[in-house]
């Protein structure tokens, strides 16, 4: 019998399932990818009889896959915090779901685990741009502001690394940079004692100075639009810089346009000051994610216009209402 961890690339699912090994130790298949990778359960050949722990995809995104290995007889616990659609009812299924503004895979899994690796569960949280809920864990857990500032900055990291149009976009691979982590109970010890976070750091900065060079398509009172070039830069810092720009302007939704040779790929950040609405205006396009950030793997070149109106209509109401 074998067992198939499945996880996203990036930091929430790294460390939602690193929390898990260190509470539950077991030897396992693991299957992962870059952050947009999320069809992941289609890689997974289990047979009857083998187990399988699903980490930050979406299970309506997975959802044939998932059904199809319930059906073989293989039973399936599953972590997330994008939209799920309906969770199906079946004895081999175990669901943890949560699409609260300020949940992610690691805060479930933390939750679960009732805080037993909760540092974990906080380079996850600042990671995934989800600042308060990092700090709400790093004030349960009585870290000093330098602890969480170090946290936070692993998170980012991690985070980085998993962005990228494939693999070898990437500095390390995901599963790579997971069993690098891996013997690690403490993030602080993992810092101090691996070359792996300073230079995905490094690597974060000189990208992070290319795209604050790039110049909006778009930039009204909804939000605004910028494209960039199609280069592996651009594909790694893409979610990155749209974290930023969410970060700077809170009022106003991005989206980040990464250029490819039969489209675009889209990144879009609800305001953070209302952090909804990026799942819904994604699945207009065939993309998806949750309620404050979400993609789209493919923008038809000539649907550009479109979304760009789509997207201002998304975000018009909360911009008037932040403007009385």
């Amino acid at each position: 019998m074998r067992h198939y961890d499945v996880f996203n690339g990036d930091a929430d699912g790294i460390c939602a399932l690193h929390q898990l090994r260190l509470a539950a130790p077991r030897e396992s298949v693991l299957v992962t990818g870059v952050k947009r990778d999320i069809a992941l359960l289609e890689h997974v050949a289990a047979q009857p009889g083998d187990t399988v722990t699903v980490l930050d995809v979406s299970l309506d995104r997975n959802r044939a896959a998932l059904l199809r290995l319930l059906g073989r007889g293989v039973a399936v616990e599953y972590f997330d915090h994008h939209f799920a659609g309906a969770i199906p009812a079946h004895p081999a299924l175990v669901a943890h779901i949560d699409t609260a503004a300020g949940a992610c895979t690691s805060s479930i899994v933390d939750r679960h685990l009732g805080g037993r690796h909760r540092l974990w569960a906080i380079v996850a949280a600042f990671g995934d741009n989800l600042a308060r809920t990092g700090r709400a864990l790093a004030r349960a857990c009585g870290l000093a502001r330098q602890q969480a500032d170090i946290l936070r900055e692993l998170g980012q990291a991690i985070n980085y690394n998993a962005y990228g149009a494939t693999e070898a976009d990437l500095l390390m691979r995901p599963a790579d940079l997971y069993r690098a982590l891996a013997p690690f109970a403490s993030p602080f010890d993992f810092v101090v004692t691996h070359d792996a976070p300073r230079r995905i750091a490094e690597a974060r900065r000189r990208d992070l100075a290319l795209a604050r060079a790039a110049r909006p398509l778009r930039d009204g009172p909804a939000g605004s639009v910028t494209a960039l070039p199609e280069a592996a830069w651009a594909r790694r810092v893409q979610g990155e810089f749209a974290n930023e720009l969410a970060a700077r302007e809170r009022e106003r939704a991005h989206a980040l346009l990464c250029e490819r040779a039969d489209g675009w790929r889209v990144s879009v950040r609800a305001p953070v000051a209302r952090p909804v609405g990026a799942d819904a205006l994604c699945r207009q396009f065939a993309g998806g994610g949750r309620v404050a950030a979400a993609g789209i793997d493919l923008l038809p070149r000539g649907r550009l216009p479109e979304f760009i109106e789509a997207f201002e209509r998304a975000f018009a109401a909360g911009s008037a209402q932040a403007g009385r």
